[in-house]
């Protein structure tokens, strides 16, 4: 039984059959998707808002105010999780069977800190395009500099081959 090595083309491929002649002739592009779609069978959304813990039926261990100093309570949690890590181990050691109180603890940690991190994304984001943005605009300036200093070695050497041919 032979197959085709490729499938055929999308039925949609015949809106594009004059565009050689006519680029414009091209069917309009889809208005973005706003709201919630589904793909894969799993809905998501367009809404690029990060779910609160209480949303998310987790307890807050840190403030709730606006403007959280991350750093001193990515700190702070970080010491807490290490502490209850060692009480974990102690636990395990002297009583293994109570073991279970302090695995949930270790886990909440982890959730407020995970929590903590993905709130500090968008900065990320804006902080990494910021770098990116200044490392162009410096490679940049590099080529043109380079670009520049051939130029001048480029007329300088002009000049000395007219200065030898004038001398001729």
């Amino acid at each position: 039984m032979a197959t085709a090595t490729y499938p055929p083309p999308p039925p949609f491929y015949r809106l594009y059959k004059d565009y050689n002649e006519n680029p414009k002739s091209i069917p309009e592009r889809p208005p973005p998707i706003e709201g919630t779609y589904m793909c894969f069978s799993g809905n998501y959304t367009t809404d690029d808002v990060l779910p609160s813990l209480e949303e998310q039926g987790v307890r807050q261990l840190y403030p709730k105010e606006p403007n959280v100093d991350f750093k001193k309570e990515l700190g702070s949690l970080n010491r807490e999780l290490q502490l209850h890590i060692l009480e974990l181990a102690d636990v395990l050691i002297e009583r293994p069977s109570q073991y279970a109180r302090r695995v949930e603890d270790i886990s909440l940690i982890f959730k407020n800190l995970h929590h903590l991190l993905n709130s500090l994304r968008p900065h990320e984001a804006r902080a990494t395009l910021i770098h990116v943005l200044e490392l162009q605009i410096q490679h940049r300036k590099q080529a043109v500099d380079d670009i520049q200093r051939r130029r001048e070695e480029l007329q300088k050497l002009l000049m000395e081959s007219l200065g030898t041919l004038a001398g001729q």
